[in-house]
């Protein structure tokens, strides 16, 4: 039976999402596993010296933690206890992490904005914590490849204890000074909640174009369902496979305990999709006709659609129609109806669908045609795509 120390903020939908992942791990293997939830605060309080003498005296085999890069995580090792360090601010590079692909999380979030038309993108997020400052990386270069006269800005404070903490004058002050319409990416949940408070609070005080999603459009990261529907609007957020990261790193600890001389690798938590809540739930662009044909495209991507069916929308001709849609999102009606298509395939590969049931979900009725499109924007094929997701999973 391993005994493992979870040292972490349990009122994180994370961290819960991780012990759901250890306990799925200990039930697949038909192991009875003992999980310890120790408070932040005995290590805030006592040092780390303080954990490692709570795991000594519950003879632990494994510490999974937040740890301060200060903390002399060594100690674990020269103790015969096994220690993980869950993504907190920055890697370690003696001891496994519990990381992510934070700059592809950051990508994922500037494409979402690009395919719904907007020009004005902004970042909020924390300085020197290696999640907050990759997924900002991400999404600042991704706008900036897209289109160079995208405006951009970012505001992100220094790192700090306790990152609930913020300035709201701060906050209202930067978002008062964003063109609008602007679409913002939090570095996480948590912060993405603070700019729909400071939004509600601004527009209540009369602080000016504040209204969510029209003037502001707000993602998060960790998909927190806590969280996302305590906001007001609800907050649409960037999932990711935390549980999966849970049922890795049991599997790490179970074969370091077996075999000592494992490698001790970093366990990966890979975003997968993005839950769209009233947050986000606009089609920006200057071109009114233009976001009305792309809110259309984006609610009925499961069904045919053709040209002709968003001509009968707006008030201009199929040849007008089609330029002014190239000149304002850099490709053709078609073109941008099936990159739609894959990406809404890949979420449905995700949630655990085949390739034919997904392909028979959004209205393909060609396989072959579907595979040449998804290997083009994909660079693999749906079935491998798929099949990634199966092992990630086991």
């Amino acid at each position: 039976m391993a005994r493992i120390i979870f040292l972490t903020d349990f009122s994180e939908a994370y961290a819960r999402g991780l012990l759901l992942g250890i306990a799925r791990y200990a039930h697949d293997t038909g192991q009875a596993w003992s999980l310890c939830r120790l408070p932040l605060s005995i290590r805030d309080k006592f040092g780390i010296e303080a954990v490692i003498d709570w795991a000594q005296r519950m003879r632990a085999d494994a510490v999974i933690g937040q740890f301060y890069n200060t903390d002399n995580v060594e100690l674990f090792a020269r103790n015969g206890i096994i220690a993980v360090a869950q993504d907190f601010k920055t890697r370690f590079t003696t001891i496994p992490n519990i990381t992510g692909p934070h700059y592809r999380a950051g990508q994922m979030g500037a494409e979402y904005f690009l395919k719904k038309g907007f020009r004005h993108f902004a970042f909020y997020g924390t300085r020197g914590i290696v999640w907050s400052d990759e997924r900002y990386q991400g999404f600042r270069e991704t706008i900036r490849q897209a289109n160079p006269e995208f405006t951009f800005s970012a505001l992100r404070n220094t790192s700090q204890t306790d990152l609930w903490l913020y300035d709201p004058i701060q906050l209202t002050t930067w978002l008062q000074s964003l063109p609008k319409p602007v679409a913002i990416m939090a570095c996480d949940d948590n912060q993405a909640y603070h700019i729909t408070e400071a939004c509600l609070h601004a527009e209540g005080g009369g602080g000016g174009n504040f209204r969510i999603p029209d003037d502001i459009a707000v993602l998060g990261v960790d998909n927190d369902e806590t969280i996302c529907r305590l906001s007001d609007p609800n907050l649409s957020s960037l999932n990711q496979n935390i549980e999966q990261g849970g049922y890795d790193v049991a599997r790490l600890i179970d074969r370091i305990i077996r075999d000592p001389e494992a490698e001790r690798e970093d366990v990966m938590v890979f975003p997968t999709h993005i839950v769209t809540r009233q947050s986000t739930d606009i089609y920006a662009n200057n071109d009114p006709h233009i976001a009305e044909v792309l809110k259309y495209i984006h609610e009925n991507i499961s069904q045919k659609i053709s040209v002709d069916n968003l001509v009968s929308l707006v008030p201009l001709s199929r040849r007008l129609l089609e330029t002014r849609f190239k000149r304002s999102m850099g490709t053709s009606i078609y073109d941008y109806i099936i990159q739609v298509r894959i990406e809404k395939m890949t979420q449905l590969l995700c949630e655990g669908m085949s390739v034919s049931e997904a392909a028979v979900e959004l209205g393909f009725s060609d396989i072959k045609n579907v595979s040449r499109s998804f290997k083009q924007l994909k660079g693999i094929t749906p079935s491998e795509y798929r099949q990634q997701v199966i092992q990630a999973k086991f």
